[in-house]
């Protein structure tokens, strides 16, 4: 029962949340989620004790769910290290931003219902990490996506938070479409979704051909890459990112929970989880490369234009996740797990750290009316100095073992998309530092920049809100230092068992640990370039930004349209879809349907009960008139014959 309990302890607290919610017993609803998630995290650690460190892997069966001829779906929870690693990285971050949104929801009148999609996502998720087949893990996929739907969207009285929630929910539908389809070739392939069969046969499909859209492909290239169309919408990666800016409309618990550290990750715990599939696919090996590393430093150049403190930091998250990918594409799985796991930390610390700036400057996002607050905020600002150092990788923080090491690897690949992933992961890192430190500047120091109303009320969040900041933090710290050795050490082999393939033939794992010292150092000078230049720019010669983006309008235009993304979808796929739309409305449905159909016919009858409705005038003499015309034609009708 230990195990179930993990799953289902927060699926109970989101249902019983839900019903407190009807009468609005907020405090009930709160200390019922927060007991489901911190009581799954504390059955967390001693699975991963268990399952990870004891290296005893667990399945266990709950009921067959789908059985219709040779198709069989079992309803199971296969608990084994990649499990057990996401295990903790779910159910710590939730525990954390559960007991914050006590405080940063406080005022909210529907802060129950909130709780309870709190914990319903939460279930969801760990139901899709604890999956023992494709269908369960579709399944939980799903429902990461609808929870986020409900989350994005909470504050529907907004028209951006449900514009918002609309565009995340479509955007993935897209990527879930290749996914479906990559289920269904894997399926046709090996004739099961059961995930240990589908490893069992994946060595002998090698050779295997399918028939796809016309053209005669490998059928292991095909359905990997479809797979990962999946991870993209969900991952947020370049062509299908653009859902994840625009859902910085929801609460701050929500970017932190969602769009840090949990669902936006599911798409390398995916990728990872199909790693003895994926392996024997080497061109979508190097498609997933490409696409990481493009992501990586796209989301680099449009995060240092931004100003909203939110969307920075979600750009941010895309870049990272762009690094887990490429990571992944070069076969260095443990290193992307590695990343994801200390990234979870420092990222959910800072999206929460920036709750406690919009809580501290009554709600304001914009950089530009920040400013000068540092002394007010001495807890925040040290957590968003932990979380940006963490993040740009400086030693010894978390993000100096995680992404340093996928660096490494992706120079250690020996590989033409090795190489571009590990140069444009070296710009970004540079990229990376700049903004960070950027958006330390703009928010913490220099003359206060917002009213004088709102600077009198600048105040540290309450301890509600701080106090979970401490544990994100000691992540952020210390989670690469611990995890080193297990996730990535030379024997990372004795770790991660069966749970993850690599082939033999796929050298990146060992040979980042013998690359050249300026290999490993490169990343480290980049970011302290990046940090050097952001004090420059917005400290010491604070005319330079401006200066420099009349220099090169173009291109900041460029960038902080973001690529122009959203412009190029609305015109190619939006407008029309709205045109075409707006036509089989008005001449499809309206004017043919309709008009030919229930419209037609009940307009017919209303003008033909108005014209009869004139022959009752009222008058006498109409009514005699009528009857004798009626005698004559009966008359005529007997005595023509007919009547008999």
């Amino acid at each position: 029962m230990l195990y179930q309990a993990i799953v289902f302890l927060p699926l109970l607290g989101a249902a019983i949340a839900g019903v407190l919610s009807l009468w609005h017993r907020h405090q009930a609803a709160e200390l019922v989620t927060i007991s489901g998630v911190v009581g799954s995290l504390l059955l967390s650690c001693i699975a991963f004790s268990e399952v990870a460190l004891g290296h005893h892997p667990v399945t266990i069966e709950l009921s067959r769910w789908i059985e219709s001829g040779g198709f069989d779906a079992r309803w199971a929870l296969r608990f084994d290290t990649l499990t057990a690693v996401m295990l903790i990285v779910v159910t710590s971050v939730s525990s954390c931003v559960h007991i914050y949104s006590v405080g940063y929801m406080h005022h909210d009148k529907a802060r129950a219902r909130f709780m309870a999609y709190l914990s319903l996502f939460t279930f969801a998720m760990l139901m899709l990490v604890t999956a023992d087949n494709l269908v369960q893990l579709f399944f939980g996929w799903e429902g990461v996506g609808v929870a986020s739907y409900l989350l994005i969207g909470f504050w529907y009285h907004k028209e951006s938070a449900h514009t918002a929630a609309m565009k995340a929910f479509v955007v993935n539908r897209v990527g879930d479409f290749g996914f479906a389809l990559g289920i269904l070739a894997i399926f046709a392939l090996t004739g099961s979704v059961q995930f240990d069969e589908i490893f069992a046969a994946a060595p002998g499909l090698v050779d295997t051909q399918i028939n796809f859209m016309g053209f005669t492909l490998p059928a292991l290239e095909v359905a990997s890459i479809l797979l990962f169309i999946g991870a993209m919408g969900k991952s947020a990666q370049l062509g299908l990112h653009t859902w994840l800016p625009d859902a910085m409309e929801g609460p701050t618990p929500v970017s932190a929970l969602i769009h840090a550290a949990t669902m936006v990750t599911a798409g390398v715990f995916m990728v990872c989880r199909l790693s003895p599939v994926i392996e024997y696919a080497p061109f979508a090996l190097d498609f997933i490369t490409i696409v990481g590393a493009l992501t990586a430093i796209f989301a680099a150049t449009v995060g240092m234009t931004q100003f909203d403190i939110k969307r920075v930091i979600a750009y941010s998250t895309c870049s990272q996740l762009g690094y887990m990918f490429f990571a992944a594409g070069v076969s260095a799985y443990p290193a992307a797990m590695f990343h994801l796991t200390t990234h979870a930390f420092f990222k959910a610390l800072l999206f929460l750290g920036a709750g406690s700036v919009i809580h501290a400057l009554s709600d304001e996002q914009d950089l530009r009316k920040m400013g000068g607050i540092w002394r007010q905020v001495p807890v925040t600002y040290a957590m968003m100095w932990i979380g940006s150092i963490a993040l740009a990788g400086f030693p010894f923080f978390a993000g100096f073992y995680s992404k340093d090491f996928i660096l490494e690897a992706a120079w250690a690949a020996h590989s033409g998309v090795g190489q571009i992933a590990f140069w444009l992961g070296c710009l970004a890192a540079l990229l990376t530092a700049f903004y960070s430190w950027r958006l330390i500047i703009l928010a913490f120091h220099g003359a206060p920049r917002a009213s004088a109303e709102v600077m009198a009320h600048v105040h540290e969040s309450p301890k509600i809100m701080t106090l979970p900041l401490i544990p994100l933090a000691l992540g952020a710290i210390f989670s690469g230092w611990l995890g080193y050795e297990m996730f990535v050490g030379h024997h990372w082999h004795h770790f991660w068992g069966d749970s993850i393939l690599v082939l033999s033939s796929h050298h990146a794992m060992d040979g980042a640990h013998h690359v050249p010292k300026w290999v490993k150092w490169l990343p480290v000078w980049l970011a302290s370039a990046g940090v050097i230049g952001a004090y420059i720019a917005y400290m010491f010669v604070p005319s330079l930004p401006a200066r420099t983006v009349s220099a090169f309008r173009s291109v900041h235009q460029f960038f902080f349209n973001k690529w122009y993304f959203d412009e190029l979808y609305d015109a190619i796929f939006v407008k029309p879809s709205v045109k075409l739309g707006a036509i089989l409305w008005q001449r499809g449905d309206k004017d043919t349907i309709d008009g030919l159909g229930p419209d037609g016919i009940s307009a017919a009858i209303f003008r033909m009960s108005g014209r009869l409705s004139q022959l009752q005038t009222g008058y006498v003499y109409h009514y005699a008139f009528a009857m004798m015309i009626g005698v004559v034609v009966l008359l005529s009708w007997y005595f023509s014959g007919f009547g008999g």
